[in-house]
């Protein structure tokens, strides 16, 4: 009988019922004001709180107003070579009281290089409640008391974090799987001693051996490399599916990256449907998560932690790179609308103070708070005002796998010079036989119907669509290349500029080495 699992359910299904506090209770933007008001009085005697007179904000009786006029916004090149990089020479009290003890080192889709985000105690703690109330959450789930008993695949970083002297770098996933409390561990694989692997392909090996010991219920982690995870393990046990050794998975907890444009090569691999459940777990702090059963939107976690602004994504905030303007116009979770699209900034206990995050939102049900991840900043194309994100381009991938019965895991665009005007070039990762001219009209046909402004510059700006299909390992080989393979990493839905020019160079290295 299992014991254990009626207890933990029943625990679980008790503390749901129990409002988290009252602060719970309020309307969000008293929760806000109560987040930005601790924020604002625990860092005020920080470097950054005493230059922007946080102390004088606090006794303001709008400290919302007062602290939009006084602080300016800043992105991660600006707070990073102003006051985050005092932290990494081991300076305390620069954004955030106390030395910063870790360093998240975020997967860096946009840059070339890896940021390295602050990730404070008060951060940690802050995860970990929000972590819990996700699981309280699955009480809405009607899931039998043995499902509670069995194990949950994190597949994320090494929990074996470098040392420099100061401070602790590494993945977000590693860093908060190194401070795992105990009642979990029963739960938690691949355990501490693969977990600290840092090869990539050794960590893969290692849990593919292992695999028959476990009884999975849950998998975590970003989409891609579970996937390869799983057909590793499927190929070397000769399973039709995963289900074979895993009979009571249950559950794909995920993040980071659109699940659609896997979803149907994913589900080849199972036997029986999963529960998909969405988190926003980032570098800068534990978002928002879904938080309840029949929905794809997540709910934003107003009480703890994060305070919220958010920027109206459009021409009057952005300029035609997607960089953003100076004083854009900025509001709060009271003032947003449902169905429009957001860029995202956060002030949080880690030290991150109006911070564009470089996501974009839409709100999907302003009661809830819950939202949809449409993209980033950066990974529009808006060459001639097209203005298309990367929920289109998900979308299109998705109609595409659909009307031709194929696979699209990975894909990637760049807008070009043709003429004197423009082109999208498309290239898509997949292992089936696809005809270019094809996917190119249907891609094309997909994206007018999609989206207006789109469809008035294919007119006249937008002269042409280029498709180029590529072994789904060319994307993977790339990546190991750049130094992001496994774990957060995520391929780019947009390349410009430098980024684009490796990956052309690489393409004709790929090319030239298979006489292609």
């Amino acid at each position: 009988m299992p014991i254990i699992g009626s207890i933990i359910k029943t625990a679980i299904e008790l503390r749901s019922k129990i409002p988290l506090k009252k602060q719970s209770k309020l309307v969000p933007i008293k929760q806000q004001q109560k987040v930005l008001k601790k924020l604002l009085r625990k860092a005020q005697m920080t470097s950054f709180g005493e230059t922007y007179k946080f102390s004088e904000i606090l006794k303001s009786k709008d400290i919302i107003t007062a602290f939009r006029q006084n602080v300016p916004v800043y992105d991660y090149n600006s707070i990073f070579s102003n006051w985050w990089y005092r932290t990494i020479n081991g300076e305390s009290y620069v954004c955030w009281p106390g030395q910063v003890k870790y360093f998240a080192l975020s997967s860096g889709t946009s840059e070339a290089s890896s940021k390295y985000i602050p990730v404070t105690n008060d951060m940690i703690k802050a995860i970990k409640r929000t972590s819990i109330r996700q699981i309280f959450s699955l009480a809405k789930y009607d899931f039998p008391n043995e499902f509670f008993e069995k194990g949950i695949l994190m597949l994320g970083g090494s929990t074996h974090l470098n040392y420099n002297g100061t401070y602790y770098e590494g993945d977000l996933s590693g860093i908060t799987a190194s401070n795992i409390p105990f009642w979990f561990q029963h739960h938690y694989k691949p355990g501490k001693r693969i977990s600290k692997e840092r090869d990539w392909l050794t960590k893969l090996e290692e849990i593919v051996i292992k695999a028959p010991e476990w009884d999975i219920g849950v998998i975590v982690g970003v989409p891609a490399w579970l996937q390869i995870l799983l057909e590793k393990i499927i190929e070397r046990y000769n399973l039709k599916t995963i289900h074979d050794i895993w009979p009571n998975l249950s559950i794909f907890v995920h993040g980071g990256v659109a699940f659609s444009p896997y979803i149907k090569s994913f589900e080849k691999l199972l036997a029986k449907p999963l529960i998909y459940i969405e988190t926003y777990l980032a570098s800068e702090g534990f978002i928002a998560y879904q938080s309840r059963p029949n929905t794809d939107s997540m709910e934003l976690v107003l009480d703890n932690g994060i305070f919220f602004e958010f920027i109206p994504f459009n021409d009057k905030n952005f300029d035609s790179e997607n960089n953003l303007v100076k004083n854009p116009e900025t509001l709060t979770i009271e003032e947003i609308e449902e169905g429009k699209e957001y860029a995202i900034l956060l002030s949080t206990c880690a030290g991150a103070w109006r911070y564009l995050i470089g996501d974009t939102i839409r709100i999907t049900y302003k009661q809830r708070n819950e939202i949809k991840i449409t993209g980033r900043t950066k990974h529009f194309l808006n060459l001639c005002g097209e203005h298309l994100s990367q929920e289109n381009m998900n979308r299109a991938i998705e109609m595409l796998e659909h009307d031709l019965d194929v696979d699209v895991r990975e894909f990637t665009v760049a807008g070009i010079r043709y003429g004197s005007m423009f082109a999208h070039k498309w290239y898509l990762g997949s292992d089936n036989n696809i005809d270019p001219e094809i996917a190119k009209r249907k891609i094309d046909e997909y994206l007018k119907k999609l989206n207006d402004d789109y469809r008035v510059e294919r007119i006249e700006a937008i002269k042409e669509v280029l498709v180029e299909v590529l072994p789904l390992n060319v994307f993977y080989n790339w990546m190991r290349k750049m130094g992001k393979e496994g774990s957060q990493n995520k391929f780019p839905r947009v390349l410009k500029n430098d980024q684009f020019k490796q990956w052309e160079d690489y393409i004709k290295e790929y090319k030239l080495s298979n006489n292609l």
